[in-house]
């Protein structure tokens, strides 16, 4: 007879004599009670088979011809079923490469990601390491070798996409434990460090140096209505764009597979109208998108930037893009609400308030001025004025201030853009 356990942390073991005399040992880990008592109870049939030297009857048999390797390699090790010739082994190559291939869900961006992953780790452990081989131990030293060239929040995600591609292979039944598992420190960390504010003057200036409509609609985008490069920029169609209501619909590559995310409404914000503007009245009739002449993938905009940025006579800072949503994100923050500003860029307060909002030099000088302003208000305000006429008043004076850039370039005009009625 074999007898069943359950340990506290409630994984189960069988335990049975063998025909030696010596007790042995099947851990199932976690497991129903039901699935243990069945897997007791052809444990029990091939122990007696084995000590009698009888065949197994038809049903355990067929129990044990559908058992997954992991459980069959168990049995094999404490010689209840015979060892498979040639253990199959999944190695890292021909696991992770199948894994990408078949993940048709993902968008291109991701898929590119998960390959330079799949490369470091089997220019670390070979292409033929099995992926059973590899250690809680390994995980940690490959997260060192990955330190000596790459930053930390670039090793945090590596890390992740590491843990997901062994995640997949344990649910597949092909290994029993993943080594990235229990690594700690996976989360990727603001690094405020890199933070930088586009302020309007350099704006100014970047648009003075694009070189076309389409670079300044590309950056006006990105820097007045908080769209990410180059998903949103590309998915944008003039049908999009609802000029007598002064909105647009972004819809968001990004966010799509969540519900509710597939799109949102931006404002037409005046900076932003103006090179929109400017790009439709150069667009031929019957053109689909807003921006048309960097569909390409190979088209490198962050090298075109970059030189646009120099151009304009500025250095090119940390996060390109991504910066110019985090400016614009804080500007409106300022003058907004933040759930209405979070609608309006496209991700939640959590994520705003860790990678995207910023403390800039203008809030000290805010804060600088306000601690003077009351006391000149109470000197130079009217005696029947009330509070809260005064109140309104200084609302209205910071919301004006910090609304809008008002000395950005603004193309000139001579008609209204083409927009059906």
């Amino acid at each position: 007879m074999a007898s069943l356990s359950r340990e506290p942390n409630g994984n189960r073991t069988i335990q049975f004599v063998a025909g030696n005399g010596k007790r042995k040992s099947v851990r199932l880990g976690k497991t129903s009670q039901k699935t243990a008592e069945v897997i007791k109870s052809k444990i029990e049939a091939l122990n007696a088979a084995v000590v009698s030297g009888a065949s197994w009857d038809r049903e355990t048999a067929a129990w044990v011809g559908e058992r997954e390797a992991v459980l069959y390699d168990k049995l094999a090790a404490v010689g209840l079923v015979p060892l498979r010739p040639e253990k199959e082994k999944t190695t890292l190559a021909a696991f992770i490469e199948g894994y990408i291939v078949k993940r048709t869900d993902i968008k291109e961006r991701t898929r590119i990601n998960l390959k330079q992953v799949c490369r470091d780790l089997i220019q670390y452990f070979g292409p033929d390491k099995p992926m059973a081989d590899v250690t809680e131990g390994d995980a940690d030293e490959w997260r060192l070798f990955l330190k000596l060239r790459l930053g930390e929040n670039t090793v945090r995600r590596h890390c992740g996409r590491a843990r997901q591609f062994f995640r997949a292979a344990v649910k597949r039944r092909l290994i029993v434990d993943n080594p990235f598992g229990e690594m700690k420190g996976i989360a990727v960390q603001a690094n405020r460090e890199r933070f930088y504010f586009i302020s309007c003057d350099e704006a100014g200036k970047v648009l003075e140096a694009c070189p076309d409509a389409q670079w300044k609609a590309l950056f006006a985008l990105s820097r007045f209505g908080g769209l990410r490069c180059p998903s949103e920029h590309l998915a944008l169609r003039w049908g999009d764009v609802d000029w007598e209501h002064n909105r647009m619909t972004v819809r968001s590559p990004k966010t799509e597979h969540f519900e509710g995310k597939e799109s949102r409404v931006v404002p037409l914000f005046p900076e932003l109208r103006s090179h929109l503007e400017a790009a439709f009245d150069e667009a031929a009739p019957g053109t689909e998108f807003v921006i048309t002449r960097y569909r390409d993938h190979n088209s490198n905009l962050r090298t075109q930037f970059e030189r646009i940025i120099r151009r304009a006579g500025l250095q090119p800072w940390p996060k390109l893009f991504q910066n110019l949503r985090s400016t614009r994100e804080t500007e409106l923050a300022e003058s907004f609400p933040i759930h209405v500003v979070c609608a309006w860029i496209g991700n939640t307060q959590a994520v705003a308030q860790k990678h995207y909002l910023q403390v800039t030099d203008a809030h000290f000088e805010k804060a600088s001025a306000a601690l003077q302003n009351p006391v000149q208000q109470s000197a130079e305000s009217p005696r029947g004025e009330s509070q809260e006429q005064q109140r309104t008043i200084v609302i209205a004076e910071d919301y004006d201030s910090v609304r809008y850039c008002t000395n950005v370039q603004i193309p000139p005009r001579g008609v209204e853009p083409r927009f059906s009625s």
